[in-house]
């Protein structure tokens, strides 16, 4: 099968298929929370940055980043595609790029960020361990 080039009808159906919100990824880290007892707001618009889970009364925030599209390099999910590379190349440190200025502007506001990589999501000891670990810098959450 011939695969469709940039700007043709074909790739621009196929990426609007791919979701945005809601992902498995970020399914599981809400089941994580909840299984923590953590309270928590889905892509909170008034924080910088729109984080996929935040507590503005406990100051935390995270983003669940999937592997492919945040080029997460230890990960056999990170890839590079072979055509266009230079273009893929570009936008992964484009994302990268905004998503340092994401974290560093809830940091600003003395927000505790944590990023959680899509393939950690569906690693249960391990992100019951990342999610561990928020809740004890974090504080126990109340309520938001």
């Amino acid at each position: 099968m011939k695969t469709p080039k940039a700007g043709d009808p074909a790739r621009s159906a196929l990426m609007k298929r791919v979701r945005q919100s809601r992902t498995g990824a970020e399914e599981a880290v809400a089941l994580g929370l909840r299984r923590a007892g953590l309270f928590y707001r889905r892509n909170c618009k008034a924080l910088p940055g729109t984080p996929d889970f935040a507590n503005r009364k406990r100051k935390w925030a995270i983003f669940v980043n999937g592997c492919f599209w945040h080029h997460h390099k230890p990960c056999p999910r990170g890839t590079i595609p072979k055509q266009n590379r230079a273009f893929w190349l570009e936008k992964f440190a484009a994302n990268r790029a905004r998503d340092a200025r994401k974290a560093w502007a809830l940091r600003a506001q003395g927000f505790h960020v944590a990023l959680i990589w899509e393939c950690e999501a569906f690693d249960l000891p391990r992100l019951e361990g990342r999610l561990a670990r928020l809740q004890r810098r974090a504080g126990r959450a109340d309520e938001e």
